[in-house]
């Protein structure tokens, strides 16, 4: 179905769900949300904004989500105009473009004081399993459903959900019965992603020690330096966390004991967010840039013109990547990616580099090994090209995780469990990023990324409660998964091998677009006609509908 019979069919029942809404006690629904990270806290916010009742667990003992358990020198990633609540500005004697954690950490608190989200927050609770519980029918029913829940309302009669929470400082369990679930559980925690060994090449036959990256997080820094201090070590990744804690080795044991640093892919790693003296923003975050893409949903006038404009495309990439590539001396350790840097950023795998890595490259107590297969012996590990191990006595894996995983784990239902995730050769297939088509009264937040996952994750949480207020009704079943799928075409042709992550760091204007047209909100947000094209988006220009 085209794009814009799509919006038609949401707005068609608008005025029979506000009625229906009108007749709904709020304060009777209860919204429970699943984590008390970033995502959690604005869902919490916005429930009170719109009367709902909303119940917070939170699995650890404070709020924060990933920003709990940082490495000494982690950095926000993201420029700080980008990552910031609509309503609630940094303060003034924040100035850094890239805050350090604590400072990250102080504002998401401010934040959560500011709306007295704390006392909404059940802590140390940790849901280890939701059950739908359906009226009549059962699951075997939800098969023949047309519309989402069979009404495609948010509160239809078909159920609701029983969480079960476990305390865990008394480890007693407790169910609670709510109306509507929120995931916002993550997918940078809990479950480790380990690649595969071959058999008896793991690391039960290393007589040193195996960590992944999420043990090193949670130490202490003092007990983290102490940790790598004298020890030959080996990190195993090439994103955020492994450049960071290669850095922190490095300082630790410098050339001496050097840091090795295992990689499958080399990766466009910026050196900062001013490409030759050009903001980043400029170049990918505007209409413009997006004019440049293929478009889920795009009529043909559209992809006639990105057609036209691949060479700009081409272009921009060019330019961004030679800047890279004069700051970092790439060629001379042979780390030049083979993909341009479009793919980087349509992927959600923009990172910055810890200052001064590659000088600690050139002096050796950095290495840098290229290897598509690791295994282990007892003295160390063994990579492609090597004919004898690399001796070691530390091995600590920076290879992400399994968000997939966590989402499976939570439901009851094995029918829920598998169809969440979806196919391993899909994205995760959730309309508009947050409904599962077949899985009534539930939505996830904070799963898929962007280039800034705060300022994405407010606005599913505007559109998610206007949804629950009965401003507009999804589409069908059919023509959601319809949509996923053109997502997911999306997805591959611009993220390649990293479309899992369903990122829409790239078109992220576009998809708002869709959010605030369902909403009714109109989704030209600039004034004029050439701060509408060139003028970088940011989450200031959704402040209000």
């Amino acid at each position: 179905m085209c794009r814009a019979k799509l919006f038609q069919h949401i707005h068609i029942a608008e005025n029979h769900q506000g009625d229906h809404m009108e007749g709904i006690n709020k304060k009777n629904k209860k919204i429970g949300i699943i984590g008390a990270g970033i995502s959690g806290l604005l869902a919490c916010k916005y429930a009170l904004s719109k009367g709902y009742t909303p119940l917070v667990f939170e699995s650890q003992s404070t709020i924060g989500g990933v920003w709990t358990t940082p490495l000494e020198t982690t950095l926000l990633q993201t420029p700080r105009e980008l990552f910031q609540f609509s309503d609630f500005p940094w303060p003034a004697e924040v100035t850094e473009d890239f805050p350090i954690h604590y400072q990250v950490m102080g504002y998401i608190r401010s934040y959560a004081d500011r709306f007295r989200l704390i006392e909404h927050v059940r802590f140390n609770s940790k849901v280890v399993q939701i059950e739908y519980r359906a009226a009549a029918g059962g699951e075997e029913e939800m098969e023949g459903w047309h519309y989402w829940g069979g009404s495609g309302e948010a509160f239809g009669p078909s159920g609701n959900w029983e969480l079960t929470v476990e305390d865990t400082v008394s480890h007693t369990t407790e169910v609670h019965e709510v109306d509507f679930v929120i995931l916002a559980i993550g997918r940078f925690s809990d479950v480790p992603n380990f690649p595969e060994f071959p058999p008896g090449k793991g690391p039960e036959a290393f007589r040193g020690e195996v960590v992944h990256s999420m043990d090193y997080a949670a130490m202490d820094f003092g007990s983290a330096a102490a940790f790598v201090k004298g020890r030959r070590v080996a990190i195993v990744g090439f994103q955020k966390s492994a450049l960071d804690i290669a850095a922190e080795c490095s300082a630790a044991n410098g050339a001496a004991l050097p840091c090795t640093v295992v990689y499958r892919t080399e990766h466009w790693n910026v050196p900062a967010y001013m490409p030759w003296g050009v903001p980043l923003a400029l170049l990918y975050l505007n209409r413009f840039s997006e004019f440049l893409l293929h478009k889920p949903g795009e009529g043909p006038l559209q992809s006639l013109l990105s057609t036209a404009l691949y060479p700009v495309r081409l272009g921009i990439s060019k330019f961004v990547e030679s800047y890279i590539r004069w700051k970092h001396p790439l060629a001379k350790f042979g780390m030049v990616p083979k993909h341009n840097f479009l793919q980087q950023i349509s992927s959600c795998l923009i990172s910055t580099v810890p200052k001064k890595f590659y000088d600690r490259v050139e002096e050796g107590s950095i290495k840098l090994q290229k290897s598509q297969n690791i295994a282990f012996c007892s003295e160390g590990i063994l990579l492609d090209g090597e004919s004898s191990p690399l001796e070691m006595d530390l091995v600590i894996f920076a290879t992400g995780f399994r968000g997939d995983v966590k989402l499976r784990k939570i439901f009851k239902s094995p029918r829920f469990a598998k169809c969440i995730a979806g196919q391993d050769d899909a994205s995760v297939p959730l309309y508009r990023q947050c409904i599962h088509p077949r899985i009534p009264q539930l939505a996830v937040l904070g799963f898929s990324e962007s280039v800034s996952n705060l300022y994405t994750s407010e606005i599913r949480c505007r559109w998610l409660f206007e949804l629950l207020d009965g401003t507009f009704k999804l589409p069908s079943i059919k023509e959601m998964e319809k949509d996923i799928e053109d997502w997911d075409s999306f997805m591959k042709r611009y993220s390649g091998k990293y479309y899992r992550r369903s990122c829409i760091g790239a078109l992220h204007i576009w998809y708002n677009d869709q959010l605030c047209k369902d909403m009714g909100w109109n989704p030209r947000r600039k004034k004029g006609f050439f701060a509408e094209l060139f003028e970088p988006y940011g989450p200031l220009d959704y402040a209000s509908p």
